[in-house]
């Protein structure tokens, strides 16, 4: 139970400043010196994969321009957002409109959360149970309100978009879709197909079970259609989820194309750098 929520976790996580800085080397050397910024926009920012994207991006100013979206002052703060992030509400069209305007590129990083419902005494035994608040059911956070992530962007001209989702969603009985009775992988697929069906070029990545460990010290596993949910390695760093998201941003190979991320454990095979490669194994576009 505990490896399945954390596919959905939001609380504050810190990434590791010299990886990254390590990280940021590469891409500056990836990327032409005469191409202007990205204004890109990461939505769920205030989240823990969302944290990592946003922070990656700040930390690479000749690359990107980041901007954020969140739900409250609160997360706003938490963040250390300034007049480059934005408070909105997904599932109210209305207002994520001054976030998008004049964006390159969009990563979504939002997600329904299921809550524990108090009272649960894991000494007794039994499960515990779940339920989303209201008006952050999976139909309206991870369709609905994805829905209008993507028309938004798509209205603006985005160059491209990178969603993140979660494995599993080829399972209508995958257990996270029971949590809450809120079909979670299910909103979420159809998310999915509305981008791929969409003119905007798009990467979707469907992510293993997340994990709260440094990042680019691994090997780094892509699949397709849950093939890699029936092997040992189905998990993955946030921290390199958060680096395949911006490496998806620099890598036409990236483009159009949907895929399940995963990782060797540590010390298992050499560690990601080449991303170029990795994307170029994928031939899936949904």
């Amino acid at each position: 139970m505990t490896t399945t929520l954390s596919f959905l976790s939001v609380s504050p996580l810190p990434t590791s400043i010299s990886i990254s800085s390590r990280r940021a080397l590469s891409v500056k050397a990836m990327s032409s010196s005469t191409s202007s910024p990205l204004t890109v926009l990461v939505t769920g920012a205030g989240g823990r994969t969302g944290q990592i994207v946003y922070k990656k991006l700040k930390e690479r100013p000749d690359q990107f321009s980041a901007r954020g979206l969140v739900r409250s002052e609160e997360s706003k703060s938490k963040i250390g957002g300034g007049n480059e992030v934005f408070i909105g509400d997904i599932t109210k069209v209305e207002t994520i409109g001054p976030a998008f305007e004049g964006i390159d590129a969009l990563v979504i990083l939002t997600s329904a959360v299921p809550k524990m419902k108090p009272g649960f005494d894991p000494s007794k035994g039994g499960r515990p149970e779940f339920y989303f608040e209201e008006g952050q059911y999976p139909e309206q956070v991870d369709w609905i309100g994805q829905k209008n992530q993507i028309d938004t962007a798509q209205a603006v001209g985005v160059k491209q978009i990178v969603l993140v989702g979660s494995m599993g969603g080829t399972d209508l009985n995958h257990p996270l879709n029971s949590l809450g009775n809120g079909k979670i992988l299910v909103w979420k697929r159809k998310a999915e197909q509305y981008l791929a069906d969409s003119s905007v070029p798009y990467t979707i990545i469907r992510a293993g079970g997340l994990q709260d460990k440094d990042g680019g010290v691994r090997e780094l596993i892509v699949g397709k259609d849950d093939e890699i949910l029936k092997t040992e390695t189905r998990t993955i760093s946030r921290d390199d989820v958060a680096e395949v998201c911006i490496q998806a941003l620099q890598c036409e190979e990236a483009k159009n194309k949907a895929f399940d991320l995963a990782s060797k454990p540590e010390g298992e095979g050499n560690p990601t750098t080449d991303f170029k490669s990795l994307f170029s194994q994928i031939s899936t576009t949904f």
